[in-house]
């Protein structure tokens, strides 16, 4: 996996200059991000837009990573983006423990991070953040009507907690849905994003009323430039086989790669496939 270079607090992916061969993801191998200030510009307009529908905003976030830069951003726009009115609910015990993890490292933060902080800074430390820790915490939060901005795993509404909160706000007018992640197919995440009308539950139809809100430019994926460059820092062209993508994102991925180098060997492996090193 690469990373989304720019992105707040981690470091852009490392520069590799020699490889025998090269296995590389092509999660978005068929679009281009949105630059990092549309990106956040676009968060804040859904949060602000929701303040005016008085519901809750759910946020379905990977624990590692994605929660942490959400948490950040939020605390950097907190007066910006209205957050006053709203009440944050972290709502996973891994989520936390990772949050935590992450403010004891300043040192390892990128340079852009680092300059906006200092080191005795709280990089999520936010007026109206509120850890659900326990199962009982979690359960409370089915009663809150409006004002809250739950950030829940899992990130493609697989398990965990986030279910629920669904169960409790999908059907409802005014809440909001914000994905900040790819949702693979065949996931709830997914069929919501593509507009089904009824998500099914622990075997209850659940009617979707509630506004769904794709921001793309928050993926922790490297998009199609950023995969294409990354191989392109290779001083030898070595063999690319390309894993973890859709059909259609890895098709589109090796035509622009062969568009570019008319030397490059590339290929898309499948699963059980086999790939003789000797011969390469």
């Amino acid at each position: 996996d690469l990373g989304h270079t720019g992105a707040p607090i981690l470091n852009d992916p490392s520069i590799i200059r020699k490889a025998d061969i090269v296995i590389m993801e092509s999660t978005y191998g068929d679009r281009l991000h949105r630059n990092w200030n549309d990106t956040w510009n676009e968060l804040g307009e859904i949060i602000q837009s929701a303040n005016n529908d008085k519901g809750n905003i759910l946020i379905p976030a990977f624990t590692v990573g994605r929660t942490q830069e959400l948490l950040y951003m939020l605390r950097q726009n907190h007066d910006s983006w209205g957050l006053d009115n709203w009440d944050i609910f972290l709502d996973s015990p891994m989520a936390i423990e990772a949050t935590e993890i992450y403010g004891k490292y300043f040192s390892i933060y990128n340079s852009s991070t680092k300059t906006k902080l200092n080191k005795h800074a709280k990089p999520f430390d936010l007026p109206k953040l509120h850890l659900s820790k326990t199962t009982d915490d979690s359960i409370a939060l089915n009663n809150v009507k409006s004002g809250a901005i739950i950030i829940a795993g899992s990130g493609m509404c697989t398990g965990g907690r986030i279910k629920q909160h669904l169960k409790h706000n999908l059907w409802r007018k005014h809440c909001h849905i914000i994905f900040v992640g790819f949702q693979a197919r065949g996931t709830p995440g997914r069929m919501l994003v593509d507009g089904i009308e009824n998500l099914r539950l622990w075997g209850e139809r659940i009617q979707v009323n509630a506004n769904i809100h794709t921001v793309g430019g928050l993926s922790a994926h490297a998009d199609q430039d950023g995969l294409i460059k990354w191989y392109q820092h290779f001083d030898n062209r070595p063999p690319l086989f390309l894993v973890h993508g859709e059909p259609s994102a890895q098709t589109a991925l090796v035509n622009k790669l062969e568009s570019l180098m008319s030397d490059i060997d590339v290929k898309i492996v499948s699963y059980k496939d086999t790939i003789n090193l000797s011969t390469l």
